[in-house]
C-alpha cells in the first residue's frame, strides 16, 4: 500500500488516465503542444503555449480540485476504501477537462474570460492537470482539514497576485461573467 492506496487502486488509477488520454486523442486534442517542444513549466498566460506543457499558473488550481474532491469523498463516501474515492475523483476530474476541451467550453473562454485565443488543451496537459489533482487529493487525505483550507487560499491569493486569475475567477468568469473582472484580468 503506498500512500494509503492498493496496488489495485493504483492500477485503477492509472487505466482511468489511460482511458482519459484516449479520449482526448479520439477527440482530436494535440497529444503534446502544437510547437513542438515540451516544457515542465509554462509560466506566460497569453501564448500559446499556456495549458500545452506539464504544469502551468493553473496547476495550482487543480492541486485544489484534489483538496475539494478528498474533502467532498470524506462527506459523501466516508466509510469506502480511499482508492474508491480517488478513482471517482479522476473521474470528475477527466469528465471536466473533457468538456473543457469541447468546442462549447473553448468558445465560451474565448467569449467571456481573459484566454483569448484559447484552443483548449493538449493531452499532456490535461493528463498533467489530473495528476496535479490526484497529488492535491493525496495531500489532502495526509493534512488535517484547516492546513488543506490555508493552502488552497494560499494558493488563490498567489495565482490572483501572479497572473491575476485563480480557481475562484475562473469558476465565475465561466458561470456568470463580468465586464469589470474581464477588464481588470487583461491589465486594464
Amino acid at each position: 500500500m503506498i500512500l494509503g492506496i492498493s496496488r489495485r487502486g493504483w492500477l485503477i488509477a492509472a487505466a482511468l488516465l489511460a482511458a482519459f488520454a484516449a479520449i482526448l486523442f479520439a477527440m482530436g486534442r494535440p497529444p503534446i503542444c502544437p510547437c513542438g517542444t515540451v516544457s515542465l513549466w509554462h509560466g506566460t498566460v497569453q501564448s500559446n503555449q499556456n495549458s500545452q506543457q506539464v504544469s502551468d499558473w493553473y496547476s495550482f488550481s487543480h492541486v485544489i480540485h484534489g483538496f475539494i474532491f478528498f474533502g467532498l469523498s470524506r462527506w459523501l463516501i466516508p466509510a469506502r476504501p480511499l482508492w474508491i474515492a480517488l478513482a471517482l475523483a479522476i473521474g470528475v476530474e477527466a469528465a471536466w477537462e473533457i468538456l473543457e476541451n469541447s468546442a462549447v467550453i473553448i468558445d465560451r473562454y474565448r467569449e467571456v474570460t481573459m484566454a483569448y485565443g484559447y484552443s483548449g488543451d493538449s493531452i499532456l496537459n490535461s493528463v498533467s492537470d489530473a495528476i496535479f489533482m490526484v497529488i492535491g487529493f493525496l495531500a489532502a487525505s495526509r493534512m488535517r482539514w484547516w492546513a488543506t483550507v490555508v493552502i488552497a487560499i494560499a494558493f488563490e491569493l498567489f495565482t490572483l497576485w501572479a497572473i491575476r486569475d485563480n480557481l475562484t475567477l475562473n469558476v465565475l468568469m465561466l458561470v456568470s461573467p463580468i465586464e469589470a473582472v474581464k477588464e481588470w484580468q487583461a491589465g486594464g
